[in-house]
Parts: C-alpha cells; structure tokens; sequence
C-alpha cells in the first residue's frame, strides 16, 4: 500500500480519444496520482463511422474503475469526493436527441466523409470553409438528404459535450470545441451570428420547427462554470455508488484544445502537430484569414483566439511521409502568408 492520501481537492480529467478512453487523477498542484484506459474501436456499419452509446459508457466506467484501482492502491481507499471533473473527447461529428433525450440517429464520427455537398454548399454560404466532419456539415446533409428525425431535433452536441450533459445536465460546450460545431465569431466568442442567420434563412431550414441556435450548445470559455456533477453523473461515472455528486465541471473541450494546452500553444504565433488516428497541424492567428482556403480549416483555442489547422483524416507511422508532406504544404502555401497573418 502506498502512502497517498485523499483530500477531496483532487481534480479528474477524462479524454475520449479515438482508440483509447484515457483518465487521469491530478492533485491541487496538478500532480498526477493514478490514471485508467480503456481500449475501444469505431464500427463501419450501413456505410457510417460510429460508436454505440452503450460503449461510452462501459469504456469510461472501466477507464474510471482501473484508476480508482490504483488510487486503492496506493491510499487505501476508493476515491469518494473530487473537486472538479473535465471531459474531452474527438472533435466534431453528429449527435442528435428529441425532447426527450432520445439519440435519434446513430453517432456520425468525425472519421466519416459523407458529408460532401453540404460542406461545399455551406463554404460558399458562409464564405468560410466547413469540412466535412464538422457537425453543420453532418446536419445539413441529413436535411439534404431529407432524413426522417430531423424536424424532432431539440439538442445536437458532440461526444464530449453528450457525455457532459448526462454528468452535469448541463447543455454546453467549450469554445474550441464548439469551433468543430459551427464558425465562431471571435470578437464576440460565440457562434457568428450572421452565417446563423443565413443558415437559418435557408428554405429548407425554414420548413423545420426549430432554428440552428436553439438546438446548439451554449458556448463557454475555458475557466467559465458548466455545472456540477449531479447524483445522475456520479453514478453513471462510478456505479460502486462511493462517489459523491458536487464536484465543478469545467466546459468540455476537444481534443484539438487539449493538444494546444498540453503543448502550451495557446499564445498567438504558437503552433504544435498531432499525430494520432489523423494528423493535423494547428497555428494561432493574430487575426482570421484574410479569405477562404479549403486546405485550413478555421477553429479556436479553449479562449476562443482563432486557429488555423491543416487536417488530414488517415494516419500511420508507415505512412509518416506523405501526411506530413501533406500538412506542411498546405500551411507552406497558404497559412504564412504575410497577407494572411
């Protein structure tokens, strides 16, 4: 047994990554403690990159249950109070819910690229370039496509903000991954207002019974309250029952966020690369572009100062050339620009 011991002060952090569900404990002075994974993969079913919600939920309560193992471990008790909790997970995607919280079409990942038309049709709207994985782009192709559960949306969000919502109840996002959702208007740190209103204006968004802005999320900064961990949480994050509601949630963030924090890239002309199940390279601007470029896509710190980021979907130590190559060239063209920048 080791010689740790609890204080209730401790913080814990949880990322849904593509292939690994990962926790870790930190004490006040962020010093890790303990930590837990699980191992998962997505599913290519009717031609849609997904996960099963039931596997969200088995995979971070076997994540949690290994790190609280250790803490048992090393203090000799399981872990009762937090203070706070924060989530973060793949960016992107589509999860849509009725009223009632009903999932109401199988989670669409990031990973998918089915999204084509609705993508381009939504650049030259907005005059800014949406990718394909971004989740207007998945709305949007669903109403294109003239899916059945679109008029009973009442909440779309992605995993990280899902899992959120059933910890806390509360419906937000932080703004680097609400950036993944919808353009953010950096000024005013929140989703930009006016390509809302063209979204809106659009005739087949008008036929529906609700607006774009009533079914996202509220976006918050990074250090902003997003609720507490309700007795609904606590049990569905430990089903032992020996966790406690109460502890602060901080706004869930993707894992473009979590990359620039954890290489401290979150300044202006700071930058860093991911290498994971994609690649991508991401700059923080002074300003934004001065025009679109369908190479860099346009998102955010967890502060909401603009970034640029050159995105490639497949990656592989066996194919460490041409993505590199790859994302490099589209920045080496475009992103340094002096009249861009």
């Amino acid at each position: 047994m080791g010689n740790y011991v609890l204080t209730g002060r401790e913080s814990l952090g949880i990322e849904f990554g593509s292939t690994r569900i990962k926790a870790v404990l930190v004490d006040e002075n962020c010093n890790p403690i303990a930590s837990g994974g699980h191992t998962w993969e997505n599913r290519l079913e009717n031609g849609v990159w997904t996960y099963h919600i039931d596997d969200v939920w088995s995979g971070l309560q076997d994540a949690y249950n290994q790190l609280n193992a250790e803490v048992k471990k090393l203090s000799g008790s399981y872990i009762t109070e937090l203070a706070a909790i924060g989530f973060s997970a793949m960016m992107h995607g589509y999860l849509p819910f009725d009223k009632n919280g009903n999932q109401l079409a199988e989670f669409r990942t990031w990973r998918n690229t089915i999204t084509a038309d609705a993508a381009s049709r939504l650049t030259e709207l907005f005059d800014f370039n949406i990718p394909q994985r971004w989740s207007i782009a998945h709305l949007y192709q669903a109403v294109l496509n003239g899916e059945e559960h679109i008029k009973d949306i009442a909440f779309l969000t992605t995993l990280a903000g899902y899992v959120h919502w059933q910890l806390s109840g509360e419906k937000v996002l932080g703004i680097g991954e609400a950036s993944g959702m919808f353009p953010i208007d950096s000024d005013m740190n929140d989703y930009n207002k006016a390509m809302l209103d063209k979204f809106n204006s659009l005739d087949e968004i008008k036929a529906l019974p609700w607006t774009l802005d009533e079914i996202l999320p509220k976006v918050l900064n990074a250090g902003e309250a997003a609720g507490v961990l309700t007795d609904k949480g606590a049990a569905l994050l430990d089903p032992s029952g020996n966790l406690k509601a109460g502890a602060l949630m901080c706004p869930p963030e993707g894992d473009a966020g979590t990359g620039m924090v954890a290489t401290n890239a979150v300044s202006q002309r700071t930058g860093n690369v991911s290498a994971g199940t994609s690649i991508f390279a991401m700059v923080v601007l002074e300003k934004q572009l001065s025009r679109v470029y369908e190479e860099i896509d346009m998102v955010t710190t967890p502060t909401g100062k603009p970034v640029a980021m050159v995105h490639c979907n497949n990656y592989g130590f066996g194919l460490l050339g041409k993505p590199f190559r790859s994302v490099f060239r589209g920045f080496g063209r475009y992103a340094f620009k002096a009249a861009d920048l």
